[in-house]
């Protein structure tokens, strides 16, 4: 395909990565990092292989959620720096062909935010409708609480303001009513503001809630709450026709397809692919993928211009909310066995090298997997390096820690397990508390260095992005293969989910002398039999790339 076709639709092949300025790179050793700081590292995201830098939350905050408790839409936290150091950094971000994303947090605002401190004054105020009341908490405010261990309710009374006031998340953070015509409106200019400063589009944040009118007055009355996400995308189009709606949307397959809007896609351009993620870790807990295999072939098809979001690890738990109890309690055997490792009763605050016995082999085929499945990789900052959680974090801060620049303490890493230190490596594995990014730059068989290999090819593979995707069945149990077709071109991927080496037979289309294979990951070619198979031996959580190579193709690998 021509690389131009690529460019209306750059989020068809980007490669995503998420991190939080706070934690990323501190310039002034005060404990907090700064927009000026990501600047300086803003060459290592490029070297790396990133195209579109996803921020978190950067604006004022009452620092009640680690950000996303929010006092000001349209400011920057003067912890973090200014507007004009963030102008800086989408300037030299630009100049490095990487686009910048921001978190859009609109369902709710913080408890200190002057909308609120308003509201809650007095029934005549300006923001009273802006937020959702009642007099008396509904019969189910119990139910549907996310975050069990802090709250038991859905609504909070307020002193002040003589009633209660929804709240899906913490108690600090009253709902915003979406169904209130200024609060879209407000939504609106939030939007057209961070765009005119140069963002490329947004990650929404919990989208499903930002649409729940239920708690509403008259909610019986109000229109389809899709009909305003195709507003918000229809204003996002015409302030910018490239920038992307990330959705967070963790539904079932078919109601999370509702909110790419129709076949054309006139709601969310991404979606995050939940089950995907949760079925991966299932598979990887039994050694067989079986489990993720279905979840593809359960997959709708997203939009010609949408894409599913693919991820291993982001920013919150691992959730597992929608496996059953049984599933539920394989992947916390297996990953998460004691009780300070898991969170909310749904999820693992753990990173994934330690939950795989930092065994490198396995954590090099995950990433490989990533890469290679359909839709857009997005990875959460240090999973480049192998970065270990830090379990004497509260909550989901675990896997929030300071990113890992240098060794020692100075360096900021942080690790489950301080004695990790000094008890010597075995081959394969690798302690998450020493990876930093100095040494791994040196060491050609380190995580980074395969990750880069992978974006790397990644981006001079469009078929893994744009092209249709078909699964093999090798007969062997342990293997997920699949085949990526798009125009002209075929690559197939075959990775071992176990720990033992299996010997796979892989099917080819076509037939005839001069058909090769060529092995995108270490540049070895194949040739493949006159009856179109390849006798081909996979290690122990072994991977490859392989693409389809006619005669009269050229292709450099």
């Amino acid at each position: 395909m021509r690389l131009t076709e690529t460019a209306d639709v750059w989020w068809k092949n980007a490669v995503v990565y998420c991190l939080d300025i706070e934690t990323f790179f501190d310039t002034d050793g005060d404990g907090c990092g700064e927009i000026r700081g990501l600047s300086q590292r803003i060459d290592y995201l490029a070297e790396l292989g990133v195209t579109c830098l996803w921020l978190m939350p950067f604006y004022p905050t009452a620092d009640r959620d680690d950000g996303y408790d929010i006092t000001d839409f349209y400011g920057v936290d003067h912890r973090l720096g200014t507007h004009g150091d963030l102008v800086e950094l989408l300037t030299l971000a630009q100049d490095r062909g990487i686009r910048v994303i921001a978190d859009l947090v609109v369902n709710h605002t913080s408890d200190q935010h002057p909308w609120f401190r308003s509201a809650r004054e007095s029934r005549s105020s300006k923001y009273r409708g802006w937020y959702v009341w009642r007099d008396e908490p509904p019969a189910d405010q119990h139910e549907g609480v996310v975050f069990p261990d802090k709250e038991n309710s859905l609504w909070q009374y307020d002193e002040a303001a003589g009633q209660y006031y929804l709240h899906q998340f913490y108690k600090q953070q009253p709902d915003l009513d979406v169904a209130h015509p200024e609060v879209r409106e407000e939504i609106i200019r939030i939007i057209g503001f961070w765009l005119q400063l140069g963002l490329s589009g947004f990650r929404v944040d919990a989208v499903p809630f930002l649409l729940d009118t239920k708690g509403a007055p008259d909610a019986a009355d109000l229109p389809d709450p899709h009909d305003y996400l195709r507003d918000l995308r229809a204003f996002l189009s015409r302030r910018h026709g490239q920038a992307v709606l990330l959705g967070e949307v963790n539904l079932d397959y078919a109601q999370t397809r509702q909110f790419f809007g129709d076949e054309d896609g006139d709601e969310l351009t991404m979606c995050f692919d939940f089950i995907g993620m949760q079925k991966l870790f299932l598979s990887l807990a039994r050694q067989d993928p079986t489990e993720l295999i279905e979840a593809f072939q359960q997959r709708p098809v997203a939009p010609e211009e949408g894409q599913w979001g693919m991820f291993v690890r982001n920013h919150d738990e691992l959730t597992l909310d929608k496996l059953t109890d049984d599933e539920r309690q394989e992947v916390f055997a297996a990953f998460g066995p004691e009780e300070d490792m898991q969170l909310y009763g749904r999820g693992l605050r753990r990173r994934l090298p330690t939950m795989l016995g930092n065994d490198l082999r396995r954590i090099k085929m995950v990433y490989s997997l990533l890469f290679s499945l359909p839709g857009t990789p997005v990875l959460f900052y240090g999973e480049e390096i192998g970065m270990g959680e830090n379990l004497a974090v509260e909550g989901r801060n675990a896997v929030r820690t300071p990113m890992q620049w240098t060794g020692g303490v100075n360096g900021g890493f942080s690790t489950a397990d301080p004695d990790a230190l000094c008890r010597p490596m075995v081959d394969g594995e690798f302690s998450p508390s020493q990876v930093n990014v100095a040494d791994q730059r040196h060491d050609p068989d380190s995580l980074l260095n395969w990750i880069q290999l992978l974006i790397r090819r990644y981006r001079e593979t469009p078929e893994l992005s744009w092209g249709s995707c078909t699964i093999l069945k090798l007969g062997a149990p342990s293997v997920f293969a699949h085949r990526s077709d798009y125009e002209n071109g075929s690559v197939i991927a075959v990775h071992n989910f176990s720990g033992t080496p299996v010997d796979v037979t892989i099917p080819v289309e076509g037939t005839g002398v001069g058909l090769q294979l060529a092995d995108l990951l270490t540049g070895r070619t194949i040739a493949v039999d006159l009856d179109g198979t390849v006798q081909h031996h996979l290690p122990a959580y072994g991977a490859c790339w392989l693409r389809v190579l006619r005669p009269e193709d050229r292709y450099l690998v």
